[in-house]
């Protein structure tokens, strides 16, 4: 388990552009879904979108709600957020937003909550959560091509890198399954991200990989670009496309 006590670490602000292009985006249905289980009747509408990065889950709720506040301890990740004119954004971190008292019906983390000092985080849910607010939090892992791009990947990902993952990566590993969860759980349906990338997209999204950029500092050597030979030959043809799916890992809870 991470350290309570452990200061804010960034580990993509150095490449936040980078991250911006090549992440992949999440299911509208997931949003969809979100917002009529935290919000059925209610208006006007917020959320809170913490961790929110480039804003890849706080634009498209905010295309379904009133306002949504992200929030990011990184302001270099909230320089690369798009304007949205029901998007207000603000330099925080996860444990104190800055939100007034229950004031939002939702509160989202998209692939950050095993960065948090998670109890002080869950302290700040409650504080701003309305009652019957939802907390969602979600990761994704490796993502599936095919058997042959998958085991090149993975070589890259537990074999050469391995190493260079910081701890806190395996609570994601664990679906944060591990963590504190002081709600009444909420079931929710499967969600699937997708993608159809190209080879130069997809190592591209590799190099946003914080333990890529890790083992570089470290070693001098790029790592995508060893592995880069054997992804080609596994892939085929540079320019053909492949659909690319990460499964949803998503825990949700009400606020009692």
């Amino acid at each position: 388990m991470p350290d309570p006590n452990r200061s804010f670490a960034d580990h993509f602000s150095g490449h936040a552009a980078a991250y911006a292009r090549a992440r992949p985006g999440y299911p509208a249905a997931l949003f969809d879904w979100l917002v009529a289980e935290a919000c059925p009747g209610r208006a006007p509408t917020a959320a809170w979108d913490c961790a929110t990065g480039n804003g890849q889950a706080a634009l498209p709720l905010a295309d379904r709600l009133d306002r949504v506040y992200a929030t990011d301890a990184a302001a270099a990740q909230l320089a690369e957020l798009p304007a949205h004119p029901r998007v207000q954004a603000a330099v925080a971190p996860a444990e104190d937003s800055g939100l007034p008292d229950q004031s939002v019906d939702l509160v989202t983390v998209a692939q950050a909550l095993h960065w948090f000092r998670v109890e002080a985080f869950h302290a700040e849910v409650r504080r701003v959560l309305r009652p019957g607010g939802l907390l969602a939090a979600w990761c994704y892992q490796l993502f599936a091509i095919s058997p042959a791009i998958d085991a090149v990947v993975w070589a890259l990902y537990e074999g050469k890198v391995g190493q260079d993952w910081p701890p806190e990566r395996r609570i994601l590993e664990r679906a944060y399954a591990d963590l504190p969860w002081p709600y009444a759980p909420v079931e929710a349906p499967a969600f699937e991200m997708e993608a159809r990338w190209d080879l130069q997209q997809t190592l591209a999204y590799l190099g946003t990989w914080s333990a890529v950029r890790r083992h570089m500092a470290r070693t001098g050597v790029d790592p995508v670009a060893e592995i880069a030979p054997a992804l080609a030959a596994a892939w085929g043809p540079a320019d053909q496309t492949r659909a690319v799916r990460w499964p949803v890992l998503l825990r949700v809870g009400r606020l009692r």
